[in-house]
């Protein structure tokens, strides 16, 4: 018999957290006797709070896949799998989706991982090819459900759910209220805990209208942007194509800013996040996509470019911000033609820009793309020490440190960035020639 207290306590020791929330507190207390249902915001813990019951529910002596993680997104997914490995448990987990070759997934689950997560597209096509024994799990998480109904992954979902006859323990969890759920998710007069009101509470979120006066808002974003003194912005746009658009004319006017949609490889929105969270790139100029289950820091200032098809798409997008206790500022830039939302009952004040555009503030920090990473064995700690040593970098000097499968990002101070390249140009990483750019 485990001593369940004595493996939570480590488990959040080892992830570095000193105390959990109130969310994920009663998320464990309530146990797992019953089916759950959880409300609760983006970047509240959701995944760490069903995690832990995950953890006193596996069998150690087991050698097959116990637990199953369904998430809408690829980048979803893999925060959930480094969430689970900062747990430090030792058990076995692997990820699946796409953008990436399905061979070497089917490599990792001829040893069957405790814990599997995945997005739909990708679970159910190894279901279908039978890589994967869905014959032992006995809990089941459909993360971010709302989402993977709103992307069109229910026939997926139905279909990886019919074969999970011996789960006896299912959550679901969700970042809005008054969601239906479908009978294929097999749950049973469900538990349902919500926080969202809690979290309203605690923010402290300016909204604040910006007037356009041509149709076309590029400029007026531009301005807006040198106007925020070099503060985080993360900037919405309706389409993919208005994405592309935005970001290259930023970066014609000299703004350091990444782009981020669902039509990228998934090498680029990885190094997107990647420079977003290092402090490289203040600007992130996304779709909807970026508004809810991604791993990405609190931002100082969200920029609706174009207004929310809705209300829901609002309250995701303004949720990057102005959590728990921190502030923050939303910004709807409207052109002559366009008018308040009516579900914005307050009239926000209105922010005057200046008739000169101020240049936006440039990153005191910059990035260090090696072209090594997982699959090459290659560690953070690997990074750290070579940059210290061959690159003779101060702490100070040296920001997050990212590895990715192929890849490896390292935030380094502007003013020491190009000294740096002359160190480790012609040097050599774990014994490995490498590309540093």
């Amino acid at each position: 018999m485990i001593n369940q207290e004595q493996v939570i306590n480590d488990a959040i020791k080892k992830c570095g957290i000193e105390k959990l929330n109130r969310m994920q507190q009663s998320v464990l207390n309530a146990g797992q006797d019953k089916d759950l249902v959880l409300i609760s915001p983006t970047g509240s813990g959701k995944t760490l709070a069903f995690l832990l019951p995950i953890l006193l529910r596996i069998d150690r002596a087991a050698t097959t896949t116990q637990a199953v993680i369904v998430a809408p997104s690829r980048e979803l997914a893999l925060q959930i799998e480094n969430v689970w490995r900062s747990l430090g448990s030792g058990l076995k987990v692997t990820c699946c989706y796409g953008g990436h070759p399905l061979r070497v997934e089917k490599k990792s689950l001829e040893t069957p991982p405790s814990v599997l997560v995945g997005t739909p597209g990708r679970l159910a096509d190894h279901i279908y090819r039978e890589h994967i024994s869905l014959a032992d799990v006995k809990t089941l998480v459909l993360d971010e459900f709302d989402k993977s109904l709103e992307l069109g992954f229910e026939d997926e979902m139905e279909y990886i759910l019919e074969g999970l006859t011996t789960c006896n323990w299912r959550v679901l969890t969700s970042a809005t209220e008054g969601l239906e759920i479908p009978a294929y998710t097999g749950l049973v007069k469900p538990l349902r805990m919500s926080f969202t009101t809690q979290m309203k509470t605690n923010r402290s979120l300016e909204v604040k209208v910006v007037k356009s006066p041509e149709k076309d808002k590029l400029e007026t974003l531009y301005k807006l942007l040198g106007e925020l003194h070099g503060a985080s912005a993360l900037v919405f746009c309706n389409f993919r194509d208005s994405v592309e658009r935005i970001s290259e004319y930023l970066t014609s006017r000299g703004v350091e800013n990444d782009s981020f949609h669902g039509g990228m490889d998934q090498i680029d929105r990885e190094q997107a996040l990647s420079l977003f969270r290092n402090g490289s790139a203040t600007v992130f100029v996304s779709t909807d996509l970026a508004s809810r289950g991604l791993d990405i820091p609190e931002v100082k200032n969200v920029i609706h470019y174009h207004l929310p098809i809705n209300e829901e798409a609002y309250v995701h997008r303004n949720g990057r911000t102005a959590r728990m206790y921190a502030g923050g500022t939303s910004y709807l830039i409207l052109n002559p033609v366009e008018e308040i939302p009516a579900y914005i009952k307050l009239e926000p004040e209105e922010f005057f820009l200046p008739a000169e555009a101020h240049n936006p503030i440039e990153s005191e920090w910059v990035t260090l793309t090696i072209n090594k990473g997982k699959r090459d064995k290659l560690s953070k700690k690997d990074v750290v020490g070579f940059l210290y040593q061959k690159g003779e970098l101060k702490k100070e000097e040296l920001g997050v440190v990212e590895i990715k499968e192929s890849r490896a990002y390292a935030a380094v101070k502007r003013e020491v960035f190009k000294s740096l390249m002359k160190k480790i140009s012609d040097q050599r990483i774990k014994n490995m020639n490498a590309k540093f750019n």
